[in-house]
């Protein structure tokens, strides 16, 4: 997550700027779902250069909370407080220790929960009047591998998005008490209470040759993709991620000189009337 994080700083930056902006002064401001702190630091950065505020760290797991607290505070400087809350967004009430909230940021938390529009809800219900709720939801497909890598068949990171549908899809059907959410985000979050619904995305653009740290996420990156995808894919795309995987393989893919990364993630945006 670190490693992901360093990647998309720039890009994030750029987010927080523009979302902190909307803010009046001295606001609070949730990350909820924070991990290692990707969008933590980029917001306390923002904070700062906006005179200050609070920013009330959200995780469920005790590593990553205090991971995320701890690279905020490095940048906080004093001008910005750090609250940090181990909670579940799942759980009954896990805002209820905040108050009224500016901004709720919240990227690829919401498709976690198993009624997904009640999750957007109560976040709306975290706001005070006025106040802005932004999730970074969908987007396009992430691409890092070239489309013919010399293993298997061409096209393995297409199959690959394929197969991952499908786990997704499965993993929904799965979760105790899932709803589904047949609507885009924008329709969600009107159906929320919000207004002022709009929608911007942002680019992360690693291109190849990269450097060594994009090689290491996509190592990160493939392992996770071949345990997901795995059951879905034919024998011979799983014979071809084992050697994509194997660091004795000629065709190791942190080894690669063709890896890049090249993401496009889309934020949707609300305000509380």
């Amino acid at each position: 997550m670190r490693r992901y994080g360093s990647l998309q700083s720039e890009a994030l930056s750029v987010v927080a700027r523009r979302l902190v902006s909307l803010l009046p002064d001295s606001p609070v401001v949730m990350d909820v779902g924070c991990g290692a702190g990707s969008m933590s630091v980029p917001l306390v950065s923002a904070l700062r250069e906006h005179g200050g505020g609070v920013l009330v760290l959200v995780d469920a797991t005790p590593e990553l909370l205090d991971a995320a607290c701890t690279a905020a505070r490095a940048e906080a400087d004093g001008a910005v407080s750090i609250k940090p809350v181990l909670a579940d967004l799942a759980a009954e009430d896990p805002l209820s220790f905040a108050g009224p909230v500016e901004l709720i940021w919240g990227s690829r938390v919401i498709h976690h929960l198993p009624d997904q529009l009640r999750g957007v809800k109560r976040l709306v219900e975290a706001l005070a009047p006025g106040g802005w709720l932004a999730l970074a939801e969908g987007g396009l497909e992430t691409r890092f591998l070239p489309w013919d890598l010399g293993v298997g068949e061409p096209g393995l990171q297409d199959r690959m998005a394929a197969a991952r549908a499908d786990w997704f899809v499965s993993m929904r059907e799965n979760m105790t008490g899932s709803v589904r959410l047949p609507v885009g985000w924008n329709v969600a979050l009107a159906d929320a209470g919000l207004g002022e619904i709009s929608a911007f995305s942002f680019v992360v653009d690693h291109p190849a040759p990269a450097k060594h740290l994009v090689r290491e996420w996509a190592v990160d990156r493939l392992t996770w993709l071949a345990e997901i995808t795995g059951p879905y894919l034919h024998p011979s795309d799983r014979d071809a991620l084992r050697r994509l995987l194997n660091p004795s393989d000629s065709e190791y893919v942190g080894a690669r000189e063709d890896v890049f990364l090249l993401e496009t993630d889309t934020v949707h945006l609300g305000r509380r009337r």
